[in-house]
């Protein structure tokens, strides 16, 4: 029976069909001038790689398993990008137990890795970016943020940009790398109550004591204004043209703040007509001084 076995064997093994297959696998394809890969060592990659994929999907399973359901989408975009890290090394590793000379697919790829790095240096920034501020937890959907002076609603965080809708239903679309390299306002990370603020100057001469009463006046009656704290004045400045107030309060939303210190400015200016309390406009005197030629 052994012997059978092994006549057949070798039947096989010297059979055409073998030897063909055999050539074929062994064929090899030459890339450049140092690099030199046959079918078989294909076959080997693309075996290795399919092995990682299965390996890497039970980790992600085993390591996801206590996770809450609200961060796994954060970890599996986090995850991804170490799968393909991975990959890369797999890839290489793989290719140099083949007897792929790896140096050379370094030194034949220099070049193109240079220019694609120079030309995604922004990208990789926004990703990186991406990646601290899901680990930082620094900023969550719903926040208000201001950065660059402009300020919006988060709707989304991904890896490479940040959606916000601003005040106006416009999308904010924010590249990550900002939050590195400008300071971010976050109005809402220590709730959604902020300290909001309206400045108005009046005239020299005026009873400073009736200003204060006028502009609490124009604070408390507004429905958006929370009782507590309760609003304040703040006499800010003796100006060059007016005496400078700051009526500060508190918003339970900050983000529609625009409109509540609209409203407060106009019963403002209504109050103070009422009570002849005038705001004044920017004024300068100007001396000339004429000078005769002498001859």
């Amino acid at each position: 029976m052994i012997q059978d076995l092994e006549h057949i064997g070798e039947t096989i093994t010297e059979s055409s069909a073998w030897e063909t297959t055999k050539a074929f696998l062994n064929k090899n394809m030459t890339i450049g001038e140092n690099i030199s890969i046959s079918i078989l060592d294909v076959i080997i990659v693309i075996t290795a790689i399919f092995i990682t994929t299965i390996v890497l999907r039970i980790v992600l399973k085993i390591i996801t398993r206590n996770i809450p359901s609200e961060n796994k989408g954060k970890f599996n975009v986090v995850y991804g990008y170490f799968r393909w890290l991975v990959y890369v090394i797999i890839l290489f590793v793989t290719l140099s137990s083949v007897g792929v000379n790896v140096t050379a697919v370094f030194a034949a790829s220099a070049a193109l890795l240079i220019g694609i790095g120079l030309a995604l240096e922004t990208l990789f920034q926004d990703i990186i970016s991406g990646i601290f501020i899901l680990i930082d937890q620094s900023v969550h959907v719903d926040d208000i943020i201001e950065i660059e002076g402009k300020v919006g609603r988060i709707i989304e965080i991904k890896l490479r940009t940040t959606r916000a809708v601003t005040i106006d239903n416009k999308v904010l679309i924010i590249p990550n790398h900002l939050y590195l390299t400008n300071s971010l306002y976050n109005w809402t990370q220590n709730g959604t109550t902020t300290r909001e603020s309206v400045e108005v100057g009046v005239a020299y001469g005026s009873d400073v004591q009736l200003v204060k009463k006028l502009l609490l006046e124009a604070a408390s009656t507004h429905p958006k204004i929370l009782p507590s704290p309760p609003p304040t004045v703040v006499f800010t400045n003796f100006g060059d043209s007016s005496l400078d107030f700051k009526l500060v309060f508190t918003l339970g939303d900050s983000f529609t703040a625009q409109i509540p210190k609209s409203d407060i400015r106009f019963e403002i200016d209504r109050l103070f007509r009422e009570n002849n309390i005038a705001i004044p406009f920017p004024q300068r005197d100007i001396h000339i001084i004429n000078s005769s030629n002498e001859s």
